[in-house]
Order: structure tokens, then C-alpha cells, then sequence
């Protein structure tokens, strides 16, 4: 096949799907790091019994970036659910706890008041919005007054949905993550947090791709996984291809903050 001939094919293609193979390594890679971009809001839904793995999975998006200080904001309800954020869980993710702030609000108006102050905060990396249930008020007026904020101040904002359906929004991305089964380490040691993630909305592009990626707490990034059999199914999920996956553009890392809990109304 000559040069202009596979330029033909591969154009037909992206013509046809609108993204390159989950095999284009390089490509898909590339449109990662496009698709969870910084200054954006984006959104990570879970169902309750994988919430921890979809906070797991916001903090690893944050320290792929170096986005930080971290404001992790939640209601008093949303901890009575899913209970305290754990310390030394945090700690084995790669986080200085020393860079995170977290507040708790009253309810779901408090928490959007809240999170439009700080998405307009230049000194911070990351702000984290951790909400359960329906959170009828995060809607579509909600996520562009964030998404607008974010991209003046230059904040990456992470909408943590937890069994929540998915409504229009203004998000750049919407992800589906769920817990999965990590590999052993020599002499069976707990392996790498690993995660199945789905991209279920990209502005501007096509979605509907899945992956299953373990964290590197060493190197900040996010590395494919072995294809285990799906429990439901039995078919192997794709693993992204790759040495790498940058979840997130970089930004240059504000100063550190120092630890703090603090409780607003």
C-alpha cells in the first residue's frame, strides 16, 4: 500500500468513528491529554459501591497534573454517606496531605456557593466537588458558571458524581469509573490502584471508549493494565496503549497550602 492509498484508509476511518483505534497508541494518547484538559470542569461519575475507587481516581488526576493544592469540597451528608476521606489511603496515592483542603458545607446550596468562589481561587491546582444522589441544582446553569470560572482563573474542576445519572451539562469530559481487580506485586504484595475507566461524553468528539490503567504513585501517571476477563461478560477489556497516559495537561503546581479542614456555611 502506497503512502496516499493508507492516508486515504486512515482518513475513511476517522471519517467513519471520529477517533483514532484504541491501538494508535500515540494517538489516543494524545487525545487524552486533549480530552481532560486543564481550566476545565469535568465530570466523574460513580455508583456507590465504587465511590472510593472514583476519589482514588480524582486524586490521581490531580497529582498527573501537579495541579495542586487540592480543595476537596463536600457536604455534611456526603461524608455521613460515604464516610471521612482516609489519611493514609491519600498518602499511598502520592498525595501531601500538606497540599489539601477540606471542606465541609451544610447542603447542596451551600456547596455550589461555595465552589464558585474558589473555581475564581488562581492559587489553586484542583477543585474537587464531591456530591451524592440527584443534585437536581448541579445543572446545566451550575457547570457553565463553573466552566466559565475555570477557564478566567485557570482551576481544574472534578464534579465527583456519586450515584447520580448523568443530565446535560457544560463539562468538557464525563468519565464512568469502576473498581477493579489490581495485580499482585512480587511476593504477592498488594499491586497498583487500578481503575476501569469510561469516557462517556467529550465535547466536541466522539466518546464511548473504555480502559482499564493502574496508578504509578512514583512516576504520577497512569500506565495500562493487563486485560483481565470481564466478571459480567468475560471478554478482556482494551488497556490504553502506551507507556504513559497523561490524564490531565500539565500546569505549573501553585504553592503548597498548608493542611487544613475547614467547615463553611
Amino acid at each position: 500500500m502506497n503512502d496516499s492509498t493508507a492516508l486515504i484508509a486512515r482518513l475513511k476511518r476517522i471519517a467513519t468513528t471520529g477517533l483514532p483505534s484504541q491501538r494508535d497508541g500515540r494517538a489516543v494518547e494524545a487525545w487524552m491529554t486533549e480530552g481532560m484538559a486543564k481550566a476545565q470542569l469535568h465530570e466523574i461519575f460513580a455508583s456507590v459501591d465504587d465511590s472510593a475507587s472514583a476519589a482514588g481516581f480524582a486524586v490521581a488526576t490531580t497529582l498527573a497534573a501537579r495541579a495542586v493544592p487540592l480543595l476537596w469540597l463536600r457536604t455534611e451528608a456526603s461524608e455521613r454517606q460515604g464516610g471521612r476521606l482516609h489519611a493514609n489511603g491519600l498518602v499511598e496515592m502520592g498525595l501531601d496531605v500538606s497540599s489539601l483542603v477540606l471542606a465541609l458545607v451544610d447542603d447542596e446550596a451551600s456547596l455550589l456557593r461555595t465552589a464558585a468562589d474558589a473555581a475564581r481561587c488562581q492559587g489553586l491546582g484542583t477543585l474537587v466537588i464531591e456530591s451524592w444522589g440527584r443534585a437536581a441544582s448541579i445543572d446545566l446553569t451550575a457547570t457553565r458558571r463553573l466552566m466559565l470560572a475555570a477557564e478566567t482563573s485557570g482551576v481544574t474542576i472534578l464534579s465527583l458524581r456519586i450515584d447520580a445519572a448523568p443530565v446535560p451539562s457544560a463539562a468538557a469530559t464525563r468519565w464512568q469509573v469502576t473498581s477493579c481487580r489490581s495485580q499482585p506485586l512480587d511476593a504477592d504484595a498488594p499491586g497498583k490502584p487500578a481503575f476501569d475507566i469510561e469516557l462517556l461524553r467529550r465535547r466536541g468528539g466522539q466518546a464511548g471508549l473504555r480502559w482499564r490503567v493502574e496508578w504509578n504513585r512514583d512516576a504520577y501517571d497512569f500506565e495500562q493494565a493487563l486485560p483481565q476477563p470481564d466478571t459480567e461478560t468475560g471478554i478482556d477489556t482494551a488497556p490504553l496503549y502506551g507507556a504513559g497516559i497523561p490524564m490531565v495537561a500539565d500546569r505549573a503546581a501553585a504553592d503548597d497550602a498548608p493542611p487544613s479542614v475547614r467547615r463553611t456555611g
